[in-house]
């Protein structure tokens, strides 16, 4: 069983390396302890989606670097009721259905515009987000003080553990 993280490029600014982002996000999502067949989507934006997706969703205007969508709670169950999805007689028995974790969007031109002013390049802020994202999919959130320390520290380790810098 895996995780599919399924990426996509959506954005022509900025080259973007799907592979190792896809790659990062899954060591983070595996070591925070996802299993099982799962998926999630890696989505890399310009900016005037993702400023729409920020006050769609989150009530702000303007473009940010990163937003998380996880699928919250667990689908509705299928298969005939009273017993929600055994097989009748002569039926194969139900292909198992992955566990959608949800959606990680990044914007490449903001990721760009926050690098150069927290002095790291590129490609470790795009990093950055990645685990970022994946951390908020897994209901990680850093609204008060200590839970963005702790998010914090979690980030650090799941990017010493994961992300190699490019060479310069």
């Amino acid at each position: 069983m895996s995780i599919d993280i399924y990426a996509a490029d959506e954005q022509h600014q900025f080259p973007i390396d799907l592979e190792r982002w896809v790659a990062l996000a899954n060591g983070a999502l595996v070591d925070e302890g996802v299993r099982g067949l799962c998926e999630v989507s890696l989505i890399f934006c310009d900016e005037m989606t993702i400023a729409s997706l920020n006050q769609q969703f989150m009530g702000k205007d303007g473009p940010t670097d990163v937003l998380s969508f996880p699928i919250e709670g667990e689908p509705d169950p299928t298969g005939r009721v009273p017993d929600a999805g055994g097989s009748g007689p002569g039926e194969p028995p139900p292909l198992e259905m992955p566990t959608l974790i949800g959606d990680i969007v990044i914007c490449p031109s903001v990721a760009a515009k926050n690098a150069v002013e927290h002095e790291v390049t590129f490609d470790d802020e795009i990093a950055l987000l990645v685990v970022h994202g994946a951390l908020h999919l897994l209901g990680w959130d850093h609204a008060e003080d200590d839970e963005a320390e702790r998010m914090e520290t979690r980030e650090r380790e799941l990017l010493a553990r994961h992300y190699q810098a490019s060479p310069s």
